[in-house]
């Protein structure tokens, strides 16, 4: 099984003609996912590729061909006004790739999407994977392999690096998702933790977090009082200067909370194993399951 989506899920892709929805859009299909329509405002009745039928409305998309989960590509200045069109259709599942959007922007469309039942992942994400069954982003398939393992992760290119250094070891996924570093997002790590738990296919979890905020704290008392699975934390910045933003929009620190060190503490207060380098979680991950 997965979390959120598998191969019977079908997919409208937001800003499909586009230059990176048009390149992440073959990549989702070469992967198998069900791409069944794209989204372009003045462009409907065009065929992207030949085959994926483009719409001036995802209204449209939803009516003719059933699409139940968006993949937004557009530019930042459209991305919050797609993720609330995407969510006023009927749409349950949003992934929203693009980066760059408003915090203010973002609020009013978290809140719209909550308000109509549906879930958001993003923005600024690299979407998730299912591996074997449907890829809904940026997250390279040859990297996944079915498996026990869950991750979840606010860092795009450490979830790359650790899935890898996961398959290299034999530790397949059950489902990879890249939640978002911007100061809001849609989907916690706490929603994600709880989707891992109840998923039959997941026995082990790997989080992996980053300085600022405090999400990593309380995904951390989460796991403790909630989860019955093993989880293995991680969390980039261990050597950020305090006060200054690494990459992401929402990895400042401010305070002590945001620390990596604080982050770190946290986990292990609450019986977390956390791992110094990302190289470290498959040796960790296998004392989970084997143990």
């Amino acid at each position: 099984m997965s979390i959120f989506a598998d191969n019977s899920t079908r997919v409208v892709v937001q800003g499909i003609t586009g230059r990176d929805g048009s390149f992440h859009t073959r990549q989702m299909i070469e992967y198998g996912t069900q791409v069944v329509a794209g989204v372009t405002p003045g462009k409907g009745g065009q065929r992207f590729d030949d085959r994926v039928p483009v719409f001036d409305s995802v209204e449209e998309a939803v009516h003719e061909e059933g699409a139940s989960t968006s993949v937004i590509y557009v530019p930042a200045a459209f991305a919050a006004a797609a993720v609330c069109e995407a969510a006023d259709s009927g749409i349950k599942l949003i992934v929203c790739i693009s980066e760059g959007i408003p915090v203010l922007d973002m609020l009013k469309a978290v809140r719209y999407v909550e308000d109509n039942g549906a879930r958001l992942i993003g923005p600024n994400c690299p979407g998730m994977i299912s591996p074997g069954q449907t890829k809904l982003g940026i997250i390279p398939g040859q990297i996944v392999e079915p498996g026990p393992v869950g991750v979840v992760s606010r860092s795009g290119t450490l979830t790359y690096e650790v899935v890898w250094k996961l398959t290299s070891a034999g530790f397949g996924q059950s489902s990879c998702v890249g939640i978002g570093g911007d100061p809001v997002i849609g989907t916690s790590f706490i929603d994600c933790l709880a989707a891992f738990e109840q998923d039959p296919q997941t026995e082990a979890i790997v989080l992996i977090g980053e300085i600022g905020g405090t999400d990593e704290q309380n995904a951390a008392r989460f796991i403790k009082e909630n989860l019955s699975k093993p989880v293995v934390g991680f969390v980039a910045g261990q050597t950020a200067p305090p006060g200054r933003r690494m990459g992401h929009a929402g990895a400042i620190i401010s305070g002590s909370s945001g620390t990596a060190e604080e982050k770190i503490a946290t986990f292990r207060e609450n019986d977390v194993e956390v791992a110094e380098r990302p190289v470290d979680v498959p040796g960790i991950i296998a004392g989970a399951l084997n143990g």
